[in-house]
């Protein structure tokens, strides 16, 4: 029997990922926890676990506080998964769809802007930067005028949608 389990290893296993909710659940006084089952399917020999992440994203767009803050976890990874592309993007949109708590809002404007600062704008940036663009540069503008690389196409394309809405 094969097995293909798209989740990530380690804090990023299923397993993981259902066990640190359910912490975060008691923690945030969630009532009504969504099921983070992992969608399975089966067909012969082979046997296909999907990201659970899609589960999460889900539960960030019902507005789930757990769900949340395992989202803004996953954008804060820069190590790759199994359809990250996707999941990232996606999870940067639910979150901006949603209400994030102040020091949510902190932590998603810092990590967004160290990777503008950084040069690291991978495919999922387009959805950071509508993320950042809704909650706010806050006070990092600065930090970001002198320290982003100017000769990076890249990198001036976001900041130049990023300073149209300061």
């Amino acid at each position: 029997m094969e097995v293909r389990d798209y989740n990530g290893d380690g804090e990023w296993s299923k397993d993981e990922i259902i066990r640190r909710y359910s912490v975060y659940c008691e923690e945030l006084n969630v009532r009504k926890p969504v099921d983070l089952s992992p969608v399975v399917h089966a067909e012969g020999k082979v046997t296909w676990i999907y990201p659970v992440m899609d589960k999460v994203i889900v539960g960030i767009e019902q507005g789930d506080a757990a769900c949340r803050r395992i989202g803004i976890e996953f954008i804060e990874q820069d190590r790759k998964f199994a359809f990250g592309k996707i999941l990232k993007s996606n999870t940067a949109r639910a979150l901006r769809r949603g209400d994030l708590t102040t020091d949510e809002e902190q932590r998603v404007s810092r990590r967004i802007v160290n990777m503008l600062i950084e040069g690291n704008v991978p495919h999922e940036y387009k959805q950071y930067a509508r993320l950042l663009k809704k909650i706010g540069v806050m006070d990092y503008w600065p930090e970001i005028e002198d320290r982003i690389d100017r000769s990076d196409e890249d990198v001036m394309k976001y900041y130049e949608y990023l300073k149209g809405a300061t």
